[in-house]
């Protein structure tokens, strides 16, 4: 039955977005199809946000990206592959369906090419594109770090009990195993994002965890298995790989094979372990140090500015420079102790959904989205509540902001009081974070640490949106009959997705 309506979503998208032959590549991330086309203008946007099992589009510079959510997209993917690869088949040559508003050649042809300059204008700066390569290093691995996160807590949990005392000792193998080897995953990643040859990458990378390397001196002292974790292996990772393009260049054809990966990995490897290491644990160990001092001494006020701020570093595609960060913490502390605080983003944007709700009693086609969307904001997906009701809207957005700021001061000041609640895990938020909870104090107290920040969210978020979020003129436009669902637009400029980023 499940397998039947995940073919039916496919089959209803397919048709919707140009047919088969206006696809040209098909990916997904954490909660959304991402398609390359051929022709944006044969998309019909309304038609598709109004589909039951759509909760949003979103455009960036290169995909057309249609928000399914968690799970839901891991299985309607395969499905639409398997109907384009059918429809591909059965007709080699692409027949894209007809526009639905007419135009000339000249028309379509102006509309699509000023489509593509704003989008890339917007979208493809060299930081945007630079902080998209270190996200994409580290998406993939975020369903790890969220199912070993969670044997971690639950592992914690039995060990605090005192129960199956010879069961623990297997489940702390199961949930840190991947944790001790994160470093080569990331080199794996880093190569193959910049164009090199992945194994060569995680070859590299693994002198980082290897015990050995306690026998090498560096600067002077010996050096850690692990030392300078993540973003040794990143760099290790980026250097193997200009010096294998550096190889291709220069190598004769007939030696290639033997010599370039031989010197990729040694002098690579060299300056991995007599300099990379040594530095990258020196900026590994100052970000835990600048993370507690920032969140003992100012806990409160950091985590109003980060809570307010992080949507905002969302809508930028600014939020991904803080993935290799929590990545850092977690190998470090065991813990992220930013995601808790960041997390209250999408409570405001919870509490301030509530209150358009009730601001706009006639307007049926935005309290419909909202009630279909609430779910999905409780556990954490933001993105239907923001590009279908908060964003559009304007102020909302703001005020939205506003209460999640309410949410991380709360949480900060937690922080600031001596305890600590983080994540073992990047990715999840809202409601699901609660099985990843991790600090210095009991569960009990980190769960009600992290929920009171959550209702704290939720509350101001709506107050602040209640009474501020509206004005005159935006209730005039808004708050009237709508016999037919509003069409939801596409967000253009928005940025790819990043677990940790917009799933707030």
């Amino acid at each position: 039955m499940t397998e039947n309506k995940n073919r039916a979503t496919a089959a209803a998208i397919l048709p919707l977005v140009g047919g088969a032959g206006n696809i040209t590549s098909i990916a997904h991330c954490m909660t959304r199809l991402r398609l390359g086309l051929r022709d944006r203008t044969l998309v019909q946007d309304e038609k598709l946000a109004a589909l039951p099992a759509v909760m949003g589009v979103v455009e960036d510079a290169s995909t057309y990206q249609i928000v399914l959510g968690p799970g839901t997209v891991a299985r309607v993917t395969p499905e639409f592959e398997t109907l384009v690869e059918a429809a591909r088949t059965a007709s080699p040559t692409p027949t894209p369906t007809p526009t639905p508003i007419p135009l000339t050649a000249d028309e379509l042809a102006a509309q699509g090419a000023a489509l593509k300059a704003r989008q890339k204008a917007r979208n493809a700066t060299p930081v945007k594109l630079f902080l998209r390569k270190i996200a994409n290093i580290f998406v993939p691995l975020i369903p790890a770090l969220i199912g070993c996160g969670i044997i971690a807590g639950f592992n914690g949990l039995l060990v605090n009990l005192g129960w199956l005392p010879a069961v623990t000792p297997a489940l702390a193998a199961i949930a840190t195993g991947f944790m001790a080897l994160i470093a080569v995953f990331v080199g794996l990643n880093t190569s193959k994002e910049f164009g090199g040859t992945p194994i060569l990458g995680g070859a590299v990378a693994a002198i980082i965890v290897f015990p050995g390397v306690a026998k090498v001196d560096a600067f002077g002292q010996p050096l850690s298995p692990g030392q300078g974790g993540v973003l040794g292996a990143l760099g290790a990772a980026v250097l193997a790989v200009y010096v294998e393009k550096w190889c291709r260049r220069w190598i004769p054809q007939s030696l290639d094979v033997l010599v370039t990966p031989t010197l990729t990995v040694l002098i690579s490897g060299l300056v991995t372990v007599f300099g990379l290491m040594f530095l990258a644990g020196e900026v590994s160990t100052a970000i835990g140090d600048f993370a507690d001092w920032l969140l003992s001494t100012g806990g409160a006020a950091a985590g109003f500015v980060l809570g307010g701020l992080f949507l905002p570093l969302v809508m930028l595609g600014l939020h991904q420079a803080l993935i290799p960060i929590h990545t850092t913490l977690i190998e470090q502390q065991g813990f992220t102790v930013l995601l808790p605080i960041l997390a209250m983003a999408g409570a405001g944007q919870v509490g301030a959904a509530a209150a358009v709700y009730l601001r706009l009693p006639r307007n049926t086609s935005v309290r419909r989205t909202i009630k279909s969307a609430l779910p999905a904001g409780f556990l954490g997906v933001g993105e239907p509540l923001i590009y279908g009701v908060s964003l559009p809207l304007g102020r909302p957005f703001i005020t939205a902001c506003v209460g999640g700021a309410f949410g991380g001061g709360l949480v900060g000041l937690f922080n600031q009081l001596g305890g600590s609640v983080g994540s073992t895990a990047i990715g999840p938020s809202g409601w699901a974070l609660f099985p990843l909870l991790s600090g210095n104090e009991t569960m009990t107290v980190m769960i009600a640490v992290y929920a009171a920040g959550l209702i704290t969210g939720y509350v101001a978020g709506f107050l602040i949106t209640y009474f501020f979020g509206f004005s005159k003129q935006l209730l005039a436009d808004f708050n009237v009959d709508t016999a037919d669902p509003a069409p939801t637009r596409p967000v253009t400029g928005a940025p790819a997705e990043e677990p940790v980023s917009a799933r707030v």
